[in-house]
């Protein structure tokens, strides 16, 4: 496939599988064609590892704070909540990666519960988006999204693999909807959700160093692979890759509010306008 300018909405770059070569993986990726890269700070300490990434590629790499599911029960109201304040001030353009995971349950639902709801209070006072991890959650997610659109709550369902029916919940809440290399694997078969999402609220991602696509599958995941995932869904939705690439592009920049040229002061990305 010829190089695509793409976005990549979710990836760890400050992940401990790329403290190597963590800005050869950038490279990387701004060689096939990365245009914006979202690195996730799925926890405080994240964060400000996902920040200094960032200020190192002004233009290119944004960032996020928040607390993974998994690490709920760690959560202090005072010292996060301060945490993710502290993060959006210096940049950060989305609260999360928060949510809901009853597979695992590392933290007691009840605590993902109250933690995800802090969160959410948080995005709604600091008017950013929520990155949003869920699985088999399907009903407490739901919940959630009528109450995140009551308060206006903006958010995405990253690396969706959940069911149609909580794709619709997302979509009906106003939200996006992500996909990564998953949707590449041989047990994908649920090609109907790839087409349900509509084009402005579609989005992709790579989540890596996790869920590498076909043929990569089983290496360490790189945002230089999203092509492959952007690929697959634009056969399922009977487009071109370029057309499917400049489209999540676009949303990547508009959901985030991302500025589209690196001169433009970061710490100020929020409030960009929507348009763009």
């Amino acid at each position: 496939m010829s190089e695509v300018a793409f976005a990549d909405s979710h990836v760890h770059l400050a992940d401990a599988a790329f403290t190597d070569d963590v800005d050869a993986v950038i490279e990387r990726a701004r060689a096939a064609g990365a245009r914006a890269l979202v690195c996730i700070g799925e926890s405080p300490a994240a964060a400000v590892r996902a920040q200094a990434i960032a200020a190192r590629y002004p233009g290119l790499v944004f960032h996020t704070c928040g607390v993974h599911p998994h690490d709920a029960v760690s959560w202090d109201d005072q010292r996060d909540a301060n945490a993710v304040r502290d993060a959006v001030g210096v940049g950060a353009v989305a609260v999360g990666e928060c949510g809901l995971d009853y597979h695992y349950d590392h933290s007691p639902r009840d605590v993902q519960r109250r933690t995800l709801d802090a969160q959410l209070s948080l995005a709604a006072e600091l008017d950013r988006p929520i990155v949003l991890h869920t699985r088999e959650a399907e009903d407490d997610t739901r919940t959630m999204l009528r109450d995140a659109a009551s308060a206006g709550i903006r958010g995405v369902l990253h690396c969706f693999t959940g069911s149609v029916g909580l794709a619709e919940a997302g979509l009906e809440a106003g939200w996006h909807v992500s996909f990564s290399g998953i949707v590449t694997f041989r047990t994908w078969t649920d090609i109907e959700l790839l087409r349900l999402v509509p084009d402005d609220r579609l989005l992709v991602e790579s989540d890596a160093p996790y869920l590498a696509p076909v043929p990569k599958r089983g290496k360490r995941n790189e945002s230089s692979w999203v092509p492959l995932t952007v690929q697959r869904i634009a056969e399922a939705r009977g487009t071109t890759p370029e057309s499917l690439a400049a489209l999540t592009l676009h949303n990547t920049r508009k959901f985030f509010r991302l500025p589209d040229d690196p001169t433009v002061d970061r710490s100020t990305a929020g409030s960009v306008d929507a348009s763009l």
